[in-house]
């Protein structure tokens, strides 16, 4: 920890409870802002051919029964011990 840190946490604790609070609520939104400009809001056309392929062209409830079947299948050779 770097003196400066430590200098600034030891004038912290002698604040009283609400000034550390307060303190506390300036680094949050701190933070907040630091990390909304960070993240760029995405636009739905950037997901645009991010769904693996048995989504696209089969019907949303066949491909759920198939995958939960598959499922099964898989754990039931698991527990025995086939794989």
């Amino acid at each position: 920890m770097s003196s400066s840190l430590e200098k600034i946490l030891s004038e912290i604790e002698q604040l009283t409870p609400q000034e550390q609070l307060t303190v506390m609520g300036h680094l949050v939104e701190r933070i907040k802002k630091h990390i909304n400009q960070a993240q760029p809001k995405r636009k739905w056309s950037d997901l645009k051919g991010v769904a693996p392929y048995p989504l696209l062209g089969e019907d949303a409830q066949k491909w759920v029964s198939r995958t939960r079947q598959e499922g099964d299948e898989h754990r039931e050779r698991l527990l025995r011990g086939e794989e």
